[in-house]
């Protein structure tokens, strides 16, 4: 049995080694060839390994594979080979997509749990929304320019840290200390009121 590089090179497609050389050294070409090459590769992989996965759901993992090879290419050894170090993302990606389905699936079965209740009391008017507005914004500006910047990202855009540090140039953690210290803030603020 002939192994997939030599499947590959049979064929006359180079080695996923050969393009990430290639890519790593700037040749455009053979990065994009690459990124086809992987996922498809990795469109597979996730299907076998979550075969009850909806193909959006797969597409999903595979784009966020991609973007992680994408960020992580210059880590690559090409002393080492290339498939192992790309199934490695792969896995990764595979626990972060697990770890927020079941995420989802306990505020689901928390929310399910719940008792039905029925109040004759009407819900929020304009104006109570109005006033939350304005105490929301008041609170937010006695922030500093990277607590505003970390709740806009995180709280109302609803991103994840690795998503925002990498939208704001910032760290993950000064990310964490940012919106650690501006709900601090912010929560003194509204109790103010």
């Amino acid at each position: 049995m002939t192994a997939p590089a030599d499947q590959a090179k049979a064929k006359g497609a180079p080695p996923l080694e050969d393009l990430m050389q290639r890519a790593q050294a700037g040749d455009a070409g053979a990065y994009h060839r690459l990124l086809s090459e992987v996922a498809a590769r990795m469109r597979r992989l996730v299907q076998r390994r979550a075969p009850w996965l909806k193909p959006e759901d797969v597409e999903d993992i595979v784009q966020d594979i991609l973007l992680s090879l994408h960020q992580a290419r210059s880590t690559w050894d090409p002393a080492r080979p290339f498939l192992p170090w790309i199934v490695a993302i792969a896995r990764a990606r595979l626990a972060d997509n697990a770890r927020r389905y079941m995420r989802r699936m306990r505020i689901d079965l928390a929310a399910a749990e719940l008792a039905e209740t029925f109040c004759d009391i009407p819900t929020n008017s304009q104006a109570e929304t109005v006033v939350n507005l304005m105490s929301v914004r008041k609170a937010m500006h006695g922030l500093t320019p990277a607590e505003k910047q970390a709740v806009e990202l995180l709280r109302l855009r609803e991103m994840t840290l690795a998503e925002a540090a990498e939208a704001s140039g910032s760290t993950v953690a000064a990310l964490k200390v940012a919106i650690h210290r501006a709900m601090l803030r912010m929560k003194g603020t509204l109790w103010k009121d």
